[in-house]
């Protein structure tokens, strides 16, 4: 229990660094000329970017670790408090101003997070229906029509879609994720939940950059903390028994609750917010 939450909190933390030192690599890119490709490319020379890839990568493992330790709901509350991370670090390095509210905010996603921990029970041991798979295989799909949906909208409507679906998609991994028996190749390659996994995932992000890149950065993040935390809470709860500790169910509903709109108010953190800088830096 211990080793997940443990797990679930470092990825919060390399995915909610990662953040800030992508949108740090990417305002000392912006410089030059060119579209996105060159762009791109001029991030990749830089080290923070590299580090955030990086971070990005270990907040992947820990995640999966998490996953198989404790309940979904625990690693959901616990990957949306990222925002917070992104917020205190932002505060840091970009030098970004937290208003009494957010800061009041990162207080109240600690604090359900606490609660949390104290009340969530070891992973449920159930594997759930045999569909449950293919179902998920299903739902990733599903995440590609709504953005093909979304993509047609206009302002806080596309954005919103937009998040949601990419919450959907980040829902469908964490979900598959416990499907996923065998790492032999036999298994992997047999397993409708390897494909739920790679195509939920490969779909959410796609889905978050283009509601990032043409919509409201608050809108797009509230939606996919919406998505990636309730639904796949409930299929833990519901098909794969995740439970809480004897008698502690409420504090750990309050907890999530708590978490999760603690997130919510730092939603504008989904995309570290840049910074001009007043002098050139080297």
């Amino acid at each position: 229990m211990l080793f997940g939450m443990v797990c679930a909190l470092g990825a919060a933390l390399c995915f909610g660094t990662a953040t800030v030192l992508q949108a740090m690599a990417a305002r000392a890119a912006g410089a030059g000329g060119g579209g996105d490709a060159a762009l791109l490319l001029r991030a990749l020379r830089q080290w923070r970017y590299l580090a955030g890839l990086a971070l990005d990568g270990v907040g992947f493992l820990l995640q999966i670790a998490a996953l198989r330790s404790i309940p979904i709901y625990a690693v959901g509350a616990a990957l949306a408090s990222s925002l917070a991370v992104t917020a205190v670090v932002a505060a840091r390095l970009l030098r970004v101003r937290l208003s009494r509210v957010e800061w009041g905010a990162v207080g109240v996603v600690c604090a359900g997070l606490g609660m949390l921990a104290l009340a969530s029970g070891t992973e449920g041991d159930k594997g759930g229906p045999a569909t449950l798979k293919y179902a998920m295989l299903g739902a990733a799909f599903g995440v590609l029509l709504l953005g093909a949906v979304g993509g047609r909208l206009a302002g806080r409507g596309r954005a919103l879609l937009l998040g949601l679906g990419a919450g959907f998609g980040f829902g469908v991994v964490e979900v598959a994720v416990r499907l996923i028996d065998g790492v032999s190749p036999g298994a992997l390659l047999t397993n409708p939940a390897t494909y739920a996994l790679l195509l939920g995932g490969g779909a959410a992000f796609l889905l978050l950059t283009s509601a990032l890149q043409r919509g409201s950065v608050t809108t797009a993040t509230a939606g996919m903390v919406i998505g990636e935390t309730i639904g796949p809470a409930a299929v833990g709860v519901v098909w794969l028994g995740d439970r809480t500790r004897e008698g502690l169910t409420w504090l750990a509903i309050l907890g999530f609750a708590v978490a999760v709109t603690g997130a919510l108010a730092l939603a504008r953190f989904g995309e570290a917010p840049v910074v001009e800088p007043t002098a050139r830096q080297g």
